[in-house]
This record gives structure tokens, sequence and C-alpha cells, in this order.
């Protein structure tokens, strides 16, 4: 039986209909979370999940993170539900394109950081009311190894997990005394949807990476969801009380190679 450390907690997950959000969500209806919001765009795959976490306690939220107007309507709705908001998850992303800097379209690298980081930017501004209110709350971001170093066609999606990290380190300045901590995650490859849509799209590429290459790393695998989730779930809990503004990474050494 696992501590309920998460009890009458109030959790909202960004891109929780799938990958980390999902495993995320998994870990916290274990933990005993009170309520847990999946959001996501995709109305099919939300309701497949609920059904997969098999709880009254997971609800489902359909919602386009890059609309301003509809971040704001439903984030008070959320409040005016459950009275509270306690934990924000934000793993909503997109890879974009693979491409070198030259031929990579103004409209692909828009399109990435309009969810990867003006998606988490609204959710954090619209949930950060209600937490500081509460004079209590914790938020996750998800960095990546690739806004921590430079990596070859991925001008796009490293660009906007560099900007994830910067913002989620200014945000935590702002907000630590008001009892809200916000830290991210940089993990490496991790076995999800997205990871097989980047190696496809590698293939098309020269230079690019394989499922061979991972293999071929300090841990010889890609992660598993969970195994990210374990992290986030440690940064949401009293056990990370005195963590703030931190990134830890999770990428089984990749950052190493």
């Amino acid at each position: 039986m696992k501590e309920k450390i998460f009890e009458s907690k109030v959790a909202l997950i960004t891109g929780g209909a799938g990958g980390i959000g999902f495993a995320v969500a998994e870990l916290l209806i274990q933990k005993g979370i009170a309520h847990v919001i999946l959001i996501d765009t995709n109305k099919n795959m939300l309701e497949e999940s609920a059904c997969k976490l098999d709880s009254e306690r997971v609800h489902t939220c359909i919602l386009d993170i890059t609309k301003e107007i509809e971040v704001k309507n439903a984030i008070k709705k959320i409040n005016e539900k459950y009275k509270r908001i306690d934990l924000l998850v934000n793993m909503a992303g997109i890879a974009g394109p693979s491409a070198r800097t030259e031929n990579y379209s103004f409209d692909a690298f828009q399109k990435v950081f309009s969810v990867n980081v003006f998606g988490t930017f609204l959710m954090m501004k619209y949930c950060l009311p209600f937490m500081q209110k509460q004079k209590s709350g914790s938020i996750v971001n998800a960095c990546s190894c690739s806004g921590l170093m430079g990596y070859k066609l991925e001008i796009g999606y490293g660009s906007s997990k560099s900007a994830v990290l910067g913002m989620t380190r200014n945000a935590a300045a702002e907000n630590g005394s008001n009892g809200v901590r916000i830290n991210c995650i940089s993990p490496g490859w991790v076995h999800t949807g997205m990871l097989e849509n980047i190696l496809e799209q590698y293939a098309n590429t020269d230079g690019g990476y394989t499922m061979e290459t991972l293999r071929n790393g300090t841990m010889l695998r890609p992660a598993a969801p969970y195994e990210i989730a374990n992290t986030v779930c440690f940064l949401l809990s009293k056990d990370a009380s005195y963590i703030n503004g931190a990134n830890f990474i999770c990428d089984g050494g990749k950052t190493l190679e």
C-alpha cells in the first residue's frame, strides 16, 4: 500500500493522455491524489487514458493550451469546481520537424514554441494566482537535455526547451516567498509516442539518431515513462519542500556522452 502523500490535493497535467503525463497521473492516483485532471487536445486518447486509470478521481479536460482565453476559462472553472489547484505538471509538448537551421521553416519554429513555451507559460500564468492565494503549490515543467546541450537537427525543439528552463527559473524566483515551488525535469530519450515520431523523422535525414544509437548509450536503452514520473512526483511532494528553481536531469547519462 503506497503512502497517500497527495491526499486532498488537486493536480492538473497537460499532455496527460499519454507518455510521461499519463505515467505521472497513474503514480499520483497510487499516492492518494484527491483529483487529477488530464488535459489534452485529443478527446479519444483522453477517454482511453481515463478508462485505463479507472478511478473516480480522474477527470478530463479537452484544452488547447496555446489559446489564452481557453486556458484562462478552463483553469477558472477547475478552481471553481474543486476549490483549489495544488499541483501543475506541464508535460504537453511537440518535437517539431528534424531539420538543419537553414532548412527549418519559421512556421514550424513558431508552432513548437507555441506549444512547448507559450502553452507552459499560459498554464503557469493562470494557475499561479490560485496557488499564491493558498500560499502553497508545486509546478513541474518539462525541459529536456536537448535544451541543455546542442544537438543537430533540433533547433526548434532544443531552443524551446532552453526557453522552458529559463522561464522555470524566473517564475521560481518570483514565487518561492508565496509558498509555491517551480521546478523542471530534463529527460533524455523516453520511450513514448514522441520518440517514435522523432526516430521516424531522423530515418529520412543524414546523421540522425536511430533506436540502435539509443541502445549504445550509457544505459543501453531509453527510459520508461514511469521512471521519469517518479522524479516528477518527488518534486511535487513535500519531500522536495526546499527544492525550488531546480532542473533535475534524468537522462540516464545522455549528457555524459
